[in-house]
């Protein structure tokens, strides 16, 4: 992103502000701390939905390659090993993993409702 980190961003009618109001006796230091989290949520959602958005087309990719299986079980373990060979920490391990089943589950669901008859 290009954005500076000078301040909070502005709140849009689309895009309300991630940040909380300020509370008496927040440091400067906390409400910068706060304001680099707030910017990475952002961060983190949109690429959750362009990853999620992949997801969906790789669910109309198979079903045009004829695979009637939603699941690939051998896909889902080949993304969590990568996950957790990438992973240095400070986040455990479980954790992250727990995060990544969460999402293969969303973006599952995703691919089945696409595949459900209107």
């Amino acid at each position: 992103m290009s954005r500076s980190d000078d301040g909070p961003p502005p709140a849009s009618p689309r895009r309300p502000a991630l940040t909380a109001p300020r509370v008496p006796g927040e440091t400067p230091e906390l409400l910068r701390l706060r304001h680099r989290i707030d910017t990475l949520d952002r961060r983190i959602v949109a690429l959750l939905n362009e990853r999620a958005q992949l997801g969906r087309e790789v669910g109309r990719a198979k079903k045009s390659a004829g695979r009637r299986a939603v699941r690939d079980l051998e896909r889902e373990r080949e993304v969590l090993l990568r996950v957790a060979l990438a992973n240095l920490g400070p986040l455990a391990q479980q954790d992250l993993l727990a995060i990544y089943r969460r999402l293969i589950g969303a973006t599952r669901a995703l691919e089945e409702r696409d595949r459900s008859p209107d």
